[in-house]
């Protein structure tokens, strides 16, 4: 939602490849000798109780291998190389569907209708009254205890020109998890030659209702399963961020991140002052909070964020057209799940950066408004693109 001295540097203008052609396919498939890439490639990934299949889509483009699974729309894996151009999956995740279904935190997965938390699990909207699930205390947290990191989305195979990418569809029946109206939301993941991986979203309403949707990867550049990210360098472009009550509801407050441990601006290492007695800090157990973007909301995505990590030499630097932004320091993951490497996560093994409106925006006048009316459309994009520091 969370040491090096190292000083970060601007990412490099991408991983030079063309993208590849989309047919989807489920035998192995055959090599575009246009590009050198291959198209989509669908497999059998498991099946849920209910006997519906879920597949896992594999593609690749601009330097990446990405997959997919039709299952909550989960990144299960991002292969990006380091400096070495050894390649490894810098995202966290399972390899399997039953751990899942069974006890994931939201690993790589599409977040629905509303991203982040709802103060006590209810908002009002043009006089009316909405409950939702509590399923985070006494907040209803990414969407409710069926959000749509929980539902099976039909994936299909996209290009344009160069872009290599699926196009997933899912449709929110009226009253799913108290949201009100009918949602029919649309989800691109692309791969450029640029060395992008892209995420835009798209959803419309025939009633009112609110939308904040995102995505809910947890990163570690170093690779998955390596340890602590507490060494990776970070930047936000923000200058404030929304302080949180002890049930991490923001308190409506936006404040200065200036002699704070939030102060991000300049870069510094996570772990750096992840351990001071800030009380946020105390409240989070480390980092959870949402940061202000100092760009505000914007037609086109426009780069907030850096990251690199030392050892690999891997820079990933994330633009969006949201205004806010989620940083979490992985602070709940307790050593209780095992990965897709085979080892256990730990605190502070990943970090998420969730592109957002603000949390609990319906019950905040102040924030930016999550609104979503008939005849409007809910769009948001985000980049994320990965390069090397030599």
């Amino acid at each position: 939602m969370t040491t090096s001295r190292r000083t970060l540097l601007a990412a490099t203008t991408g991983i030079a490849a063309a993208a590849a052609t989309t047919t989807a396919a489920t035998a192995a498939p055959r090599t575009d000798r246009s590009n050198g890439h291959r198209p989509p490639r669908r497999e059998h990934f498991g099946t849920l109780d209910n006997g519906d299949r879920v597949d896992r889509w594999t593609l690749s483009g601009g330097g990446i291998r990405l997959r997919v699974l039709s299952y909550g729309g989960i990144v299960q894996s991002l292969e990006v190389p380091d400096r070495r151009g050894r390649t490894a999956n810098v995202s966290l995740g399972f390899d399997s569907l039953d751990d899942y279904v069974a006890d994931s935190p939201y690993f790589g997965a599409l977040i629905g209708r509303y991203g982040n938390r709802i103060a006590g699990a209810k908002f009002t909207l043009d006089g009316t009254v909405y409950q939702l699930p509590a399923n985070d205390g006494p907040n209803s947290l990414h969407g409710g205890t069926e959000g749509f990191d929980k539902r099976v989305w039909d994936v299909q195979p996209y290009r344009s020109g160069g872009d290599v990418g699926l196009t997933l569809r899912y449709v929110s029946k009226d009253g799913e998890m108290g949201y009100p109206g009918t949602l029919r939301t649309r989800v691109r993941y692309l791969l450029t030659p640029r060395g992008e991986l892209r995420i835009d979203y798209e959803a419309t309403t025939d009633k009112a209702t609110v939308v904040n949707l995102t995505n809910h990867t947890y990163f570690n550049l170093a690779g998955e399963g390596s340890g602590s990210i507490e060494d990776h360098a970070l930047r936000i472009a923000a200058s404030r961020y929304t302080p949180v009550d002890a049930t991490l509801i923001p308190t409506g407050t936006l404040a200065r991140v200036a002699g704070t441990p939030f102060d991000f601006r300049h870069g510094k290492p996570i772990g750096k002052d992840l351990r001071e007695g800030h009380q946020q800090i105390l409240r989070g157990q480390g980092y959870d909070h949402n940061f202000v973007l100092d760009k505000g909301i914007t037609g086109k995505p426009r780069h907030v964020v850096t990251v690199s990590e030392p050892g690999s030499g891997r820079i990933m630097r994330v633009a969006t057209t949201e205004p806010g932004l989620q940083f979490y320091s992985g602070n709940f993951l307790d050593g209780t799940l095992k990965g897709s490497s085979g080892r256990i996560y730990r605190a502070g093994d990943g970090f998420c950066l969730e592109t957002q409106h603000f949390p609990d925006s319906p019950n905040q006048p102040g924030f930016p408004s999550t609104v979503l009316r008939p005849g409007q459309t809910y769009r948001s994009s985000t980049v994320y693109s990965f390069g090397i520091d030599r």
